[in-house]
């Protein structure tokens, strides 16, 4: 027996990530414009840096609140009130070390051995890895792409709960495929949850990123204070601060303590300086958020007439997220073809196959970037494609 073998079997499964293998090969490439990974190209705004550092400077280094501190909690329930025009209370956040680290949480207090946790595929693939590591078993309900882009059977969704099922995880919008689910399916979906005694985890982190109106619908909207709900958020995309590893749990105040508890036993916390960022995010970005959301619109409109205008790729307009999930006719597999792709477009994209089965044919691109690059990148992979 190796070391390997005589590991827990829930790590040895734990997928490899496609997205990485592709930005490995990639990495460094002159002149490649790398739109793999779920980023933008901004860095932290000095509104958001400079409350960090200045806490930094001042010493804020020590053992902190667990649940969060004081003045980040009530920043959220203000920035909660304010963009979900409904009142919330600071006892419902719990402050975690990114939005992984709130699904990871979220996972253990409600799924384990024996589970199932249904996720609507195609799917950030880091869903799948973590049920797997949880102990749980991942059941993927296929997303269908039609002449209206990307949809959920919500009868499909019926079938696939099972007296296993503990939670159904629901990301819209969504990564990567920008399907984003109306009030209607939202309330379908919750009268399958009460029905069934099952969580739902709502991993609504691209509300914002939604190009029909302020935000996207959410389960907000609908929930009473009792449903089985827990969200999970991450300041990653909204502020330009995906290095940071700092998100939120919101959750009702019965289950603050029981979380408090998995922080204990995990981080143990996130750094007050950090957070001291995190509450000028809430406080201040409104215009930042808004201005990132115009410039992603635009980007996406400049890709999606680059491509359509081969003829060969299959494409619709996201409603919400900040990607674009596209397939190409001719293309079987996508991780051959990204890797193709860096070599003669100079374009950087993750590979369909990293976002779960069926998915083999399609590429995921990240258009949250400055326009002249979007530009660049539409007319290298419409020339890629043109030339096949």
């Amino acid at each position: 027996m190796t070391l390997y073998d005589d590991l827990r079997d829930e790590a040895r499964r734990a997928p490899e990530s496609g997205i990485v293998t592709v930005a490995n090969y990639g990495w460094g490439r002159d002149g490649l414009i790398p739109l793999w990974a779920g980023e933008g190209d901004l860095p932290t705004p000095d509104f958001i840096a400079g409350p960090a550092a200045r806490a930094l400077e001042n010493g804020e280094t020590f053992y902190t609140h667990q649940r969060g501190i004081p003045e980040l909690r009530a920043a959220l329930a203000r920035y909660h009130t304010r963009v979900f025009g409904k009142e919330s209370s600071p006892d419902e956040y719990l402050v975690t070390g990114g939005g992984m680290q709130a699904i990871q949480m979220c996972l253990q207090a409600t799924a384990g051995a024996g589970d199932e946790v249904i996720y609507f595929s195609p799917a950030w693939p880091n869903i799948l890895g973590a049920t797997i590591v949880d102990g749980a078993t991942p059941v993927a309900v296929d997303l269908e792409f039609g002449d209206n882009g990307w949809a959920l059977d919500l009868d499909r969704l019926e079938v696939a709960i099972t007296d296993r099922t503990r939670v159904i995880f629901v990301n819209s919008p969504s990564n990567p495929t920008g399907w984003t689910a109306d009030t209607e399916t939202l309330q379908r979906i919750l009268d399958m949850a009460r029905k069934n005694g099952l969580w739902i985890i709502a991993d609504e982190i691209y509300a914002r990123f939604f190009y029909g109106g302020k935000r996207s619908p959410s389960f907000l909207d609908i929930m009473e204070p009792e449903d089985r709900i827990v969200f999970v958020n991450t300041f990653s995309k909204n502020w330009a601060m995906t290095g940071w590893r700092i998100g939120w749990i919101k959750a009702h105040p019965s289950l603050a303590q029981m979380f408090e508890n998995l922080i204990q036993y995990s981080t143990s916390g996130v750094a007050q300086f950090m957070q001291r960022g995190a509450v000028a995010a809430l406080d201040e970005g409104d215009d930042f958020v808004n201005m990132q959301v115009e410039r992603a619109h635009t980007a996406r409109d400049i890709l999606c007439s680059a491509l359509e205008s081969t003829g060969r790729a299959r494409i619709s307009a996201p409603e919400g997220a900040f990607y674009l999930f596209f397939a190409v006719d001719g293309v079987t597999d996508s991780l051959a073809a990204s890797f193709d792709i860096v070599d003669r477009a100079r374009v950087g994209l993750a590979p369909g196959s990293a976002f779960g089965k069926g998915a083999d044919a399609y590429f995921r691109l990240c258009f949250n970037r400055r326009l002249d690059h979007i530009e660049q990148a539409a007319e290298r992979l419409a020339d890629w494609i043109s030339a096949r």
